[in-house]
């Protein structure tokens, strides 16, 4: 016996079930197997009028799961793929420019631990952390070890 295919709405639900997700990764990801034009809009915004698709979880979820490995750029990036506001991805990012050098020096010592020995080993740590989304600033100072500057 085989089971019926999944609504509209219920793939959506499975879908955040998992995770947070935006409303547009969501369009995305169900548009596919909208049969009708218009339904998916409709199931969406039945989702988002109960709080099921929250734009402000969606930002705080990624940031939590995110910062202890990434940059405030990379996060910024990841954050605007999914459609979320500017203004929201901006202030969240803000937020996160605070501990930009604690974070940047946590992942530099489990990661390396101690200062490069050549220029290679050096190019090697560098593009490690610009690679995580670390600005170059944030990055000169992991590696020389200079004292917060605020």
């Amino acid at each position: 016996m085989t089971t019926p295919p999944l609504s509209l709405t219920g793939r959506a639900l499975r879908l955040l079930s998992a995770r947070e997700h935006s409303r547009a990764e969501l369009e995305r990801k169900l548009a596919p197997y909208e049969e009708e034009s218009g339904a998916l809009s409709k199931v969406l915004d039945a989702l988002q009028a109960k709080d099921f698709i929250n734009e402000s979880r969606v930002i705080e979820s990624v940031v939590h799961r995110r910062s202890a490995k990434l940059g405030s750029a990379r996060i910024r990036h990841e954050l605007s793929a999914k459609g979320l506001d500017a203004d929201a991805v901006a202030q969240a990012v803000q937020q996160l420019r605070g501990s930009e050098l604690e974070r940047a020096r946590a992942i530099w010592q489990k990661k390396f631990g101690s200062r490069p020995n050549s220029p290679a080993e050096q190019g090697k740590q560098i593009r490690y952390l610009a690679s995580r989304g670390f600005d170059g600033d944030t990055i000169r100072r992991v590696i020389a070890g200079c004292p917060d500057l605020d």
